[in-house]
């Protein structure tokens, strides 16, 4: 009995569940682009409708955009040589490189420091010792030296105090003329700031000289008014 009533059982669940399986209709929809590009996007739309007439639906918009640079070569500066030992120039170079572009270069520049030296110590080799003082005065640190050394360069063919007379004369062409101007301004400002004290200061002296003239004046009026004073009471004493 109970296993006639156990097989009736599961004969009915497997019917209910083969009518329910066949009476459910669903419907589903897939569509979908690759998400694997670079650049691009892709589209997935999703839909469901039950049995009951209900529905479920789902969009999925991803676009991706990818924009990678490589960067471009650095631009390197050129190396500059001078050749030799015995040549006052100096090789210099530059470079600069942005995102787009990249531009370097290089040149020699010349010494004119090296070169006066040089120059100075051949002619002082071949015994032209004013020629070689001459071309070092060209620096405007050795003219100021030789001025405040009481010995001005040469010019014109002058020396010493002749020398000194015609840089008085043509200021204008000694080496260091922007610094020399300025010194004098700075040395112009200073005595008139001098002159100015100096004023004040007789100014003040001259004030007190006049308060002790006048201290001294009243001291003297007083005294006089004294000694008057003092001789007419002398002269009341006297009996005639």
């Amino acid at each position: 009995m109970n296993y006639y009533v156990t097989g009736a059982l599961i004969i009915l669940m497997c019917f209910l569940a083969f009518c329910n399986q066949a009476n459910a209709g669903s419907t589903q929809t897939n569509t979908s682009g690759s998400n694997t590009a670079i650049e691009g996007g892709y589209t997935s739309t999703a839909t469901t409708t039950y049995e009951s007439g209900s529905s479920s639906s789902s969009t999925t918009n991803n676009t991706t955009n990818s924009d990678i640079r490589s960067a471009p070569p650095s631009a390197s500066a050129p190396s500059v040589n001078t050749m030799t030992q015995d040549v006052c120039a100096v090789g210099i170079s530059a470079g600069v490189q942005t995102f787009g572009i990249g531009l370097s270069g290089g040149k020699h520049v010349i010494d004119k420091n090296c070169e006066r030296l040089k120059l100075a110590r051949i002619l002082n080799d071949f015994g032209m010792k004013v020629a070689a003082v001459a071309i070092l005065c060209q620096d405007e640190r050795v003219f100021e030296s030789m001025i405040q050394a009481g010995t001005p360069c040469p010019i014109d063919g002058k020396i010493g105090k002749d020398a000194k007379a015609l840089w008085s004369k043509y200021d204008h062409e000694r080496p260091d003329y922007d610094l020399y101007v300025k010194r004098m301004k700075a040395r112009e400002k200073k005595e008139k700031a001098l002159a100015k004290e100096a004023a004040l200061i007789e100014k003040k002296r001259i004030e007190e000289e006049a308060k002790m003239t006048k201290e001294f004046e009243k001291a003297d009026q007083e005294a006089t008014k004294e000694k008057i004073k003092q001789e007419l009471k002398n002269l009341k004493n006297v009996r005639w």
